[in-house]
């Protein structure tokens, strides 16, 4: 049987014995049932990040937002999750800034010096969403301008402060309903996407959000922004490391998870040692690697990195069941890094990620569902698929939510009521 085959048969089978949950009868019921008038299911969201207002030039993919949207909203997704800027909309909304590359390699942004203006283009960018359905979950990479705004953050309760400015834009637009959860900082807390943080406390470093410096921070910000939005789901997200932090640390300020997760970062990083990447954000010679050997060292034992992958989201499910927390994951399952190159194939990228996708859909503790981190249209070879992302969203948003959640479950209804 073709593996494809296969493992959509096997998720489909899994899913026949879960189901999502009607909100207004959570606390009543125990059974589950699919979604269907009335009832909730998870979001299929993609992660456009500081993309959808930087790749603006043409044929970088986002010229046209309309089109863009639509063309998300063909392949059955529901939800975005978008870099809001909010550093600079405290400081200026209205200004424009000249942005600092934050690589030349990669191709989410932009790969050279560019100018951007957040207001009004951030609530037209949410207007427009709100007129599909299409749910927004807010983050921040803070983006480095030429006068390093960013770091003019140096204390959580001013980090709060710019965020609270920020949904206060939105508000006045009556457009707070369209956002699905506010994100205080994108894999907290490394350097190249905190670096007020990392100015004030080097030693605290990626993936070590559970020291006592980052819990201390994240739980301050946290609280001043609740304070204002009690009903808005917070989080900060974490990009990698042992999940089991999630039940040896309390959590418990964190309305929801987003934890990235990737083959290429598991067991130590373990592929790509293999594969001799190492993130060079300036330098071809990391790519030239993974042209050489990515695939060949996936191909060499595809069940073992699977397993790796597969396990990873397994233990990040029963953690979050064991601590009620629902689940969003926007950057997943194959490489962290991947692009349209010469002699680089889309095709293995896609099982790994149609596996991911459907394991965690298949756990019922996800709410919200990547394919990867790839979905964008600057990302041509994965994005003209139009049948693959139809597939998969199409398992997402009929895959389960969990009795956990839902039943008598008032942090976890913040988000679900936002569904």
């Amino acid at each position: 049987m073709d593996r494809r085959v296969f493992i959509r048969q096997t998720a489909v089978a899994a899913l026949g014995g879960l189901v999502a949950f009607d909100l207004s009868k959570a606390s009543a019921k125990s059974e589950m049932a699919f979604a269907g008038k009335g009832e909730i299911s998870p979001r299929a969201i993609t992660m456009w990040d500081f993309s959808w207002l930087e790749r603006r030039w043409p044929g970088a993919g986002y010229e046209d937002w309309d089109q863009v949207l639509d063309e998300l909203s063909e392949r059955g997704y529901n939800a975005i999750r978008i870099d809001a800027y909010p550093h600079l909309i405290a400081e200026n909304p209205m200004k424009k800034w000249l942005l600092k590359e934050v690589w030349n390699q990669q191709d989410w942004g932009s790969p050279d010096m560019n100018e951007v203006q957040v207001q009004p283009n951030l609530n037209l960018f949410l207007s427009k969403c709100k007129e599909r359905d299409i749910k927004v979950g807010l983050s921040s990479w803070y983006r480095l301008d030429v006068d390093e705004v960013c770091l003019k953050l140096d204390t959580p309760e001013k980090l709060a402060d710019c965020w609270l400015t920020t949904l206060r834009s939105i508000e006045e637009d009556g457009l707070l309903d369209t956002i699905l959860y506010v994100d205080l900082c994108n894999e907290w807390p490394g350097d190249s996407w905190a670096p007020f943080f990392a100015k004030t406390y080097p030693n605290v470093g990626w993936g070590n959000w559970y020291k006592e410096e980052s819990l201390r921070w994240m739980k301050t910000s946290l609280e001043k922004m609740r304070q204002a939005y009690p009903d808005m789901p917070f989080l900060y997200s974490f990009d990698h490391g042992d999940v089991k932090k999630y039940e040896e640390v309390d959590c418990s300020f964190l309305d929801l998870y987003e934890h990235h997760i990737w083959i290429a970062q598991q067991n130590g990083g373990e592929f790509y040692k293999l594969v001799g990447y190492g993130y060079n954000r300036f330098s071809p010679d990391d790519y030239k690697n993974v042209v050489k050997n990515a695939e060949r060292v996936y191909r060499e034992r595809p069940e073992y990195w699977q397993k790796l992958l597969t396990d990873k989201i397994e233990l990040m499910a029963s953690v979050a069941r064991k601590n009620r927390r629902p689940l969003v994951t926007t950057e997943c399952w194959g490489l962290v890094d991947y692009k349209d190159w010469p002699l680089l194939k889309w095709d293995w990228i896609k099982d790994l990620c149609e596996l991911g996708a459907i394991t965690a859909a298949r756990t019922g503790m996800w709410v919200g569902v990547a394919t990867s981190n790839f979905c964008g249209p600057q990302f041509v070879g994965m994005w003209r698929d139009v049948e693959w992302h139809k597939r998969l969203t199409s398992i997402i948003r009929s895959s389960p939510i969990d009795a956990s959640l839902m039943k008598n479950n008032e942090v976890a209804a913040k988000l679900l009521k936002r569904l």
